[in-house]
């Protein structure tokens, strides 16, 4: 068993409007550090494959076929083995 952590975020060249209003929210509240805000998504998927390389092209064909926009959006994969419990 694997989980894939999937971070999705718009493309660089596509305009994030809740990234805008979170940066200038963050600057009213005087974080003026901050530079740029980015939204994405995160998603969590268990998969029940035989190998590791098996759970990484299932989660790219889950995020090409549903989860990820891939004319806006870009997607990373961090595949980890789960830890069965023994009984």
């Amino acid at each position: 068993m694997y989980k894939a952590n999937v971070h999705i975020t718009l493309r660089k060249s596509i305009l994030d409007p809740k990234g805008k209003a979170a940066h200038h929210a963050l600057h009213n509240l005087g974080l003026t550090s901050v530079e740029n805000v980015r939204i994405g998504k995160f998603i969590e998927l268990d998969i029940d494959a035989a190998s590791e390389k098996e759970a990484a092209d299932i989660a790219d064909s889950a995020c090409a076929q549903l989860l990820a926009n891939e004319v806006m959006e870009d997607y990373e994969i961090e595949i980890l083995k789960l830890e069965t419990e023994k009984g």
